[in-house]
């Protein structure tokens, strides 16, 4: 590889860096609005299932299964959230490849 080369590679993955940043930001975003969302609908289902009378030590788990799509949005929003994490370290990793690289081939 030639510097060149190399250091334009290094720019691309510090402008993709840059980038992830906004959309891990905005993941973030999404994974506590889908936290908040489920937490309110699990209390008024468990407040609704008191309402009914529905035995007190039932609630809980038949509450979790009525609001399960709830559930599965903010388990999706944190995975995402988690992946995007991820994605941004591996950036992080090639600039740190790269930038060896290019240490290597200037001192040669």
């Amino acid at each position: 590889m030639e510097l060149i080369e190399i250091t334009k590679e290094i720019h691309e993955a510090s402008q993709r860096l840059s980038k992830s940043a906004n959309a891990l930001f905005e993941l973030g975003k999404t994974k506590a609005e889908t936290e908040r969302d489920y937490r309110s609908m699990l209390a008024q289902e468990m407040l609704k299932l008191k309402a009914d009378g529905m035995q007190a030590t039932l609630i809980p788990d038949v509450a979790k299964g009525n609001v399960s799509e709830y559930l599965f949005q903010r388990d999706l929003a944190e995975a995402r959230f988690k992946a995007g994490i991820e994605a941004a370290d591996a950036i992080k990793v090639q600039v740190s490849a790269l930038q060896t690289i290019l240490k290597y081939q200037t001192d040669v």
